[in-house]
C-alpha cells in the first residue's frame, strides 16, 4: 500500500498549501525593502524590479534564508540557528518581518500539519528561547512532511518570490501580465539560488548586499509607504 506521506503527490499538495499566496501569514504587508527604491525612484517598472528582484533572491533569500533552511535540515541546532539568524537579520524591519510571519506559520502549521518538531520549536518560541524565523518555520514543517530539501528550498524561494511580485503588481503598479512575465524570468534566478545554497558554508551565512540592508534600514524612516517593511 503506499505511504501517501512518502509519495511525491503528498509532497506537492503539502507544498501547495504551504505556499499559497492565500496562506494568512501577512506576507501581502512586506515589501522588505523594494518600496524604499520605489520612493527613490530606482524602481518604477518591471525591467527595474526584475533586477531588484534578482539581487534580492540572489543575495538575502540564498546567504540567509535559503543557507538557514538548509542548515536545519541538515540537523543544526534549531535554538542555536534561530538566534543566528537573528543576530545576521540587521534591518529591524526585516526581523520583525520574519518573526511575523514566522509566528503565524506556527500557528497554522500547528493546526494543520502537526509534528512533534514544530511542537518543539513553537515551545522555544512561546518561552522566549526562540525567535520563530519565518525560514526556519517552513523548514521544520517541510521536513516533518518528509519533503526533499531541494524541493521545500525551490518552493519556499518561489513563493518568496510570487509574494513580492503581487506586491510590486499593487504598489509600482504593474500590469498583472507584466507580473507573469516577472514570474517566469525568475525561474533561472530560483533555480540558481537553490543550486548556490548547496556550495555555501557557514561562512557565507548572512552575506548579503549592504545596499539591500540599507534600504530596508530606511524604509524605517520613510515619510509616506504602503508596506510594514
Amino acid at each position: 500500500m503506499l505511504n501517501t506521506r512518502t509519495s511525491s503527490a503528498f509532497h506537492q499538495l503539502a507544498l501547495q498549501q504551504l505556499t499559497d499566496s492565500a496562506l494568512p501569514t501577512g506576507a501581502f504587508a512586506h515589501s522588505l525593502g523594494f518600496e524604499t527604491y520605489i520612493d527613490r525612484g530606482l524602481v518604477s517598472d518591471e525591467g527595474s524590479f526584475g533586477v531588484w528582484l534578482a539581487a534580492f533572491v540572489g543575495q538575502q533569500l540564498t546567504y540567509s534564508d535559503g543557507l538557514a533552511i538548509r542548515f536545519l535540515y541538515e540537523g543544526v541546532d534549531l535554538g542555536g540557528l534561530d538566534a543566528h539568524l537573528s543576530a545576521q537579520l540587521l534591518p529591524r524591519q526585516l526581523r520583525e518581518a520574519s518573526t511575523k510571519m514566522g509566528g503565524r506559520l506556527i500557528e497554522i502549521g500547528s493546526e494543520v500539519f502537526p509534528s512533534a518538531e514544530l511542537d518543539a520549536y513553537r515551545a522555544l518560541v512561546t518561552t522566549g528561547r526562540a525567535a520563530g524565523h519565518q525560514p526556519l518555520a517552513f523548514a521544520v514543517v517541510a521536513r516533518s512532511l518528509g519533503v526533499p530539501f531541494e524541493e521545500a528550498l525551490a518552493a519556499y524561494l518561489f513563493a518568496a518570490v510570487t509574494t513580492l511580485t503581487q506586491n510590486a503588481v499593487r504598489a509600482i503598479p504593474l500590469g498583472q501580465n507584466a507580473g507573469q512575465r516577472v514570474l517566469r524570468k525568475a525561474h533561472d534566478d530560483v533555480a540558481a539560488a537553490v543550486e548556490r545554497v548547496a556550495h555555501l558554508t557557514p561562512d557565507d551565512f548572512g552575506a548579503v548586499s549592504p545596499g539591500l540592508e540599507i534600504s530596508q534600514m530606511r524604509h524605517e524612516w520613510q515619510r509616506a509607504r504602503m508596506f510594514m517593511s
